[in-house]
């Protein structure tokens, strides 16, 4: 067995003390917090990760709740203002999107969950430097850069795809292709 099979069996069952030491440490932190060392290491080379210049880990802290839309105060009539639906993206892909957001010479790789707690969630992102050289030449990460930029602000990165139904061939995914307004909003 691997090194690695060792640390999926650890996070099956992680120490709930330390886990939890670590949860109060990051809550009093920033929301995005740049990491030396990805805490899931296994989780973090399935996605891409390797240990060279150029690859950034990033951890992100996101509040937990509904994503229903707040109600409008005013100036609509009775009639209009229940037309308050809930979010389609999981907390996965808006934690890829505001990263992405403040690292946006960067692309995104990928996430992972690391935690939760009576408010947030956290996540760990991975990120590529989109001008770094020896990214370029890689022939495994070359080609998230050499592609066109913002994977996770239009939803092609993993977490942005399941949300948008194209995990896999279901009954559902016909629909959802080649956008929801195409299909009146009628997808998943």
């Amino acid at each position: 067995m691997g090194i690695a099979k060792y640390l999926r069996e650890a996070w099956k069952k992680p120490d709930v003390k330390v886990l939890r030491a670590r949860m109060t440490e990051w809550r009093r932190g920033g929301a995005i917090m740049r990491v030396e060392k990805p805490l899931r290491l296994d989780r973090a080379r399935v996605l891409g990760y390797k240990a060279k210049k150029g690859v950034v880990v990033v951890r992100i802290k996101i509040l937990r709740g509904g994503h229903k839309k707040t109600r409008p105060n005013k100036a609509r009539r009775t009639k209009r203002l229940h037309n308050r639906k809930n979010l389609k993206m999981n907390y996965k892909e808006i934690a890829e999107m505001r990263v992405a957001r403040k690292f946006n010479n960067m692309e995104v790789l990928g996430s992972y969950w690391v935690g939760k707690d009576g408010m947030n969630y956290f996540y760990e992102v991975i990120l590529v430097d989109r001008s770094e050289p020896g990214i370029l030449s890689d022939k495994d990460l070359g080609k998230f850069v050499a592609a066109p930029r913002a994977r996770a602000l239009r939803g092609l990165t993993s977490a942005g795809r399941k949300a948008r139904g194209l995990r896999n061939s279901s009954i559902r995914a016909p629909k959802v292709r080649p956008s929801l307004k195409a299909n009146r909003k009628r997808g998943n």
